[in-house]
């Protein structure tokens, strides 16, 4: 069964980090394009961060140079390292693999 589970989500203060992760079943992160989404409320679904099959990796503009996405494919894991965040950074944050697969989501709360 094909599965994405996030986890690391909490509360944080303004300028705290951080670190999601995403744990894949089913089938191999490796072989896909994995993708950091998130959702604030009243907002759309914006996308975050990606990294290809080649290991690049591309950033929104509201997150570059505060954010990485990683991954370890022992653990057949991504994830998001989030430093110096702000209160706009609250959101419920995805990860999405294959193009198709989504996790179900893990809340990221950011206080003044």
């Amino acid at each position: 069964q094909v599965q994405l589970v996030e986890s690391g989500g909490g509360s944080v203060q303004a300028g705290g980090s951080l670190k999601l992760s995403c744990v894949a079943s089913g089938f191999s992160l490796s072989t896909c394009g994995k993708e950091w989404w998130r959702q604030a409320p009243g907002k759309e679904r914006e996308w975050v961060s990606s990294m290809s099959t080649t290991g690049t990796t591309f950033y929104a503009d509201s997150v570059k140079g505060r954010f990485t996405i990683s991954q370890d494919n022992e653990k057949n894991t991504v994830y998001l390292q989030m430093n110096k965040l702000k209160i706009e950074d609250t959101a419920v944050y995805y990860c999405k693999a294959c193009a198709t697969h989504w996790g179900q989501g893990t809340q990221v709360t950011v206080s003044s």
